[in-house]
């Protein structure tokens, strides 16, 4: 805990305990006093949620691991502008609204993007990514630490915590790794999927 949380969870504890124990020595009731400790009350809890709520962003940042490699953007000039456009402005939503820390994109045997942390190593699918095509659904690798063939997606960046995979096309991927296990949320995963369906006809 930061010590804002803590100073805050103190005192709402302290008043809510002062609280109940001026509510049980209360010989005569009255509707002002019942207002007042119900308003008592209230405030310690109130001030109970703010701490634990400033807590909850600052385990999810303790969370978040080092990853290895350099900064970079890569894309096809095989494109044409307006699908380096729309690819430039998707995969930067991807990295600054999301938990990613890397976006690649790889169709018919070559990758025609790298954005994020990127390696120069080469990319290669596997059975993961060809599942993924099977399935007609995207695979989300929430953990990698102990899921076989995790090394499939170590030519993109070595031990990535977490991993989405998005089939395009038959032979295309969007491939979207986290900065920490569990990193992505369900509306993450809805919008890298509606996404990944919109850019399907630059891939046709």
């Amino acid at each position: 805990m930061n010590n804002s949380s803590n100073i805050s969870i103190f005192i709402g504890f302290i008043m809510l305990t002062l609280s109940l124990v001026n509510a049980i020595t209360i010989n005569e009731l009255s509707p002002a006093i019942i207002r007042a400790e119900v308003l008592s009350a209230l405030t310690s809890i109130t001030i109970l949620l703010i701490g634990f709520l400033q807590e909850i962003p600052t385990r999810k940042q303790n969370n978040k691991l080092t990853i290895k490699g350099k900064e970079g953007f890569y894309i096809s000039d095989e494109l044409t502008q307006e699908e380096k456009n729309e690819l430039a402005w998707g995969t930067h939503m991807i990295l600054t609204a999301t938990a990613s820390v890397t976006v690649l994109i790889y169709n018919k045997g070559t990758t025609i993007l790298r954005r994020g942390i990127i390696s120069e190593d080469i990319f290669k699918p596997g059975k993961i990514c060809l599942s993924s095509t099977q399935k007609s659904k995207y695979i989300s690798l929430v953990s990698t630490k102990f899921y076989p063939g995790k090394a499939e997606f170590d030519p993109i960046v070595k031990d990535l915590p977490a991993v989405i995979v998005l089939p395009i096309s038959s032979d295309c991927w969007l491939i979207v790794g986290g900065w920490s296990e569990r990193c992505f949320t369900k509306s993450d995963e809805i919008w890298l999927e509606g996404w990944s369906k919109k850019i399907s006809s630059i891939f046709k």
